[in-house]
């Protein structure tokens, strides 16, 4: 049942992916559009989408924030997977799914050019991360796309999934 809901859902992203604006579209820091929608409408982030259904944290990151949010594309849940040898159904079914959910978010607006070298972010997952510059960095994720500011925060697009 789990395999078949998952399976209706990613189809349902899958089928409005060819509509949805690109990452680069979305760089409007004059949003009136939540973190949410933003990912949403990307169309390269339903995997994210999908575990925040899954974890029901949807409403969560809808809500006002300020929240910073290190999305992984859909390419760094394939990569993810293939290093853990799993499939999408298993890993929405780990019962710390919520909790590596919770570590891509910080409970501040954080852009780009406030991240300082060694900082340690604090994440809502009750754990912190590592910032390093040059490339941008987030523990061992490189942000792709920083700044993408939302009405409730700010995304930077990230390559890997964060481990807790």
């Amino acid at each position: 049942m789990l395999k078949r809901k998952l399976a209706l859902v990613l189809l349902f992203f899958m089928m409005i992916a060819p509509f949805a604006s690109s990452v680069s579209a979305m760089e409007n820091p004059e949003s009136e559009k939540n973190i949410v929608d933003i990912a949403i409408e990307a169309g390269n982030f339903n995997t994210l989408i999908a575990a925040l259904e899954k974890a029901d944290l949807i409403d969560t990151l809808k809500e006002e924030g300020p929240f910073t949010v290190f999305a992984p594309t859909d390419e760094a849940f394939e990569k993810l997977l293939s290093d853990l040898d799993i499939s999408a159904e298993e890993l929405l079914a780990r019962k710390d799914l919520k909790e590596i959910l919770l570590y891509h978010v910080a409970p501040e607006k954080l852009l780009s050019s406030d991240l300082k070298n060694c900082m340690k972010i604090n994440t809502l997952a009750d754990k912190k991360a590592k910032i390093k510059l040059d490339p941008v960095r987030i523990n061992k994720a490189t942000v792709v796309t920083p700044d993408i500011e939302a009405s409730n925060g700010v995304i930077h697009v990230i390559d890997s999934v964060l481990l807790p």
